[in-house]
């Protein structure tokens, strides 16, 4: 059941008022104790719909909120009347509210972090976008880009304003170029969807966020759910719109509970505001001479990388960096659980990461799709790296892949346009780019993470055009074959070193960084940090025209380094 309540954290008029029925689980809940726990139901985790004064107490430093808004007048362009004219409706809005209008922005700060915010009031008109709304949208977002601080836009809305007919249709537009300005000029701008959010404010400024939040189970969307099933004529089902249907669907980034949201407002300024130095390190130094890297048959090489044991990325994550938020989505069809990314503290440095994911038991493989992304994992990878371009954050791959998802709805979605876009994108981003392959680097699926200035690989790593079952099953028309066709692909970290394919080698511990995690993560940090220092120094235009230098000569007549043949007893 939808909740109403729009008041909840105001003291009680009178006695009866004391108790709050949960529209969720039923539950009557003590109103001091609802406020205390900021509007959300002690039983079923129901979150109430909260005032504006609410809103900002619980997201902002105290006493840090300066209202700009007083001035924001409602305009009555078109003389509307429905059961009542449109200027007597504003009138009863604002004797209900204390408002002039549906909207409040000023400046604050958020764990000493400045910013400019905007909160919507659903109490208002049922929160909708009409002049005044979209004014105000749009002078926080001119002040953020005048300022150079974050915008924070908190929505809660049914859409455009009807009383205002094609003016408040044009507040679309007006704030979705202001805030197309703040992304070109790498200001970020970090959405908050509370419940609902629909129709006109959902098409513009609320999802063009870099970051886009959501509280749990708000429901979100264009049409509303009465609207599609008069439609389509059919029932809709259990959970449609809510803002868990939208992140498994890759429209969030994140879904957050009402007690959490300040803490992580708070990360992803932080994050979007270092600059600092890398941090020293302690882990052996990667190898770059061939002969150094220890010597193993092609085959146990490939055994070791596919060990299920071996760490993955959100470890190697969790033991590199300081800090990570994982951001989800592609923003256009799911949520690829192949390929997780976020943004990361490495020292007081932020570094976008995105790698390939898998798991350690069945389970958690085929939640992982065995680390094969489907076209919404790599579109998620570009939209990272994209952020990473605008807020200038070098980037971490990490690979770990059989390859991409051979499947029907991979291909009718576009896997090889995928794959190609994000070699191609890699290729001309201006910001320093560090790939590690740590386990399997099959073939396009893993290139499409590995377009880097630097690219490494663990010492018990493969990376290869096919896999050996692969070529062997093509070439040799024997899949017993694929000893004989790991050796003979040179795939090891050894020849590829040989071949300039690889930068680098990271060492893992004996027997495995299975074996040793933390002891393999410390060499691998001090990999990258070492590739970083280096290239952090590098003017954007260079690094570009760098990395196009390196991947040109492969290939190349005098400039591709060659391998003796190896014999069939190797």
């Amino acid at each position: 059941m939808r909740g109403h309540l729009t008041e909840v954290a105001a003291p009680p008029r009178a006695e009866e008022a004391q108790w709050t029925k949960c529209p969720s689980c039923d539950a009557f809940v003590y109103h001091k104790r609802l406020r205390r726990n900021l509007g959300v139901c002690p039983e079923c985790n129901y979150h109430f719909r909260i005032p504006v004064a609410s809103r900002l107490e619980q997201l902002l430093d105290e006493d840090s909120f300066v209202d700009l808004s007083a001035d924001l007048e409602p305009l009555d362009v078109i003389g509307f009347v429905d059961s009542k004219p449109y200027a007597q409706r504003i009138a009863d809005a604002q004797r209900k509210t204390g408002r002039q209008e549906g909207i409040v922005y000023g400046t604050a700060t958020v764990g000493g972090h400045p910013l400019v915010l905007a909160v919507m009031d659903f109490a208002f008109v049922g929160g909708s976008m009409g002049s005044a709304v979209g004014e105000g949208v749009t002078r926080a977002a001119e002040l953020a880009l005048e300022r150079r601080i974050p915008l924070l836009v908190v929505c809660a809305s049914g859409g455009a304003r009807m009383q205002e007919g094609c003016v408040s249709l044009m507040q679309m537009a007006k704030t979705s170029a202001a805030l197309a300005r703040l992304h070109e000029e790498g200001v970020l701008v970090v959405c908050l969807l509370t419940d609902p959010t629909f129709g006109g404010v959902s098409a513009s400024f609320a999802t063009l966020g870099d970051v886009l939040i959501a509280e749990p189970n708000s429901y979100i969307g264009f049409a509303g759910p009465k609207v599609i099933e008069q439609t389509i004529r059919q029932q809709l089902p259990e959970g449609f719109q809510t803002s868990e249907f939208l992140l498994d669907h890759g429209m969030l980034d994140l879904v957050e509970p009402r007690e959490n949201l300040q803490g992580v407002l708070r990360k992803l300024l932080q994050l979007h505001d270092l600059a600092g130095e890398l941090p020293e390190t302690e882990g052996a130094e990667p190898l770059s001479d061939p002969e150094t890297v220890s010597r193993r048959p092609a085959w146990d090489i490939v055994q070791l990388a596919r060990n299920i044991e071996r760490p993955n990325t959100l470890e190697y994550v969790g033991y590199i960096f300081d800090e990570f938020v994982e951001l989800a989505g592609d923003r256009l069809f799911e949520q690829d659980a192949a390929i997780v990314g976020g943004i990361g503290r490495l020292g007081d440095l932020a570094v976008a990461v995105i790698g390939h994911q898998k798991g350690h038991t069945t389970s958690e493989m085929m939640e992982r799709n065995f680390g094969m992304p489907n076209p919404e994992g790599y579109r998620k990878g570009m939209r990272l790296m994209q952020h990473a371009a605008r807020f200038g954050m070098p980037i971490v791959t990490f690979v770990d892949t059989p390859g991409a998802y051979p499947g029907l709805g991979a291909e009718a979605r576009g896997q090889s346009i995928a794959i190609a876009e994000s070699i191609m994108k890699m290729s001309r981003l201006p910001v320093p780019i560090v790939t590690v392959v740590t386990g399997e680097g099959g073939s396009g699926g893993a290139l499409a993470l590995a377009v880097a200035d630097r690219v490494l690989m663990m010492e018990n790593s493969y990376y290869s055009v096919i896999t050996p079952e692969g070529c062997s099953t093509i070439l040799f028309k024997d899949a017993a074959q694929a000893p004989r066709a790991a050796a003979a692909l040179r795939i090891t970290a050894a020849d590829l070193l040989r071949l300039g394919i690889m930068d680098a080698v990271v060492p893992e511990p004996e027997g495995g960084a299975h074996i040793d995690p933390p002891s393999a993560a410390a060499n691998l940090k001090t990999a990258v940090v070492a590739c970083m220092r280096d290239l952090v120094r590098v003017a954007p235009d260079e690094l570009v025209e760098q990395r196009y230098d390196r991947f040109r000569k492969f290939g190349a007549p005098g400039r591709q380094p060659t391998l003796p043949p190896i014999g069939e007893s190797e």
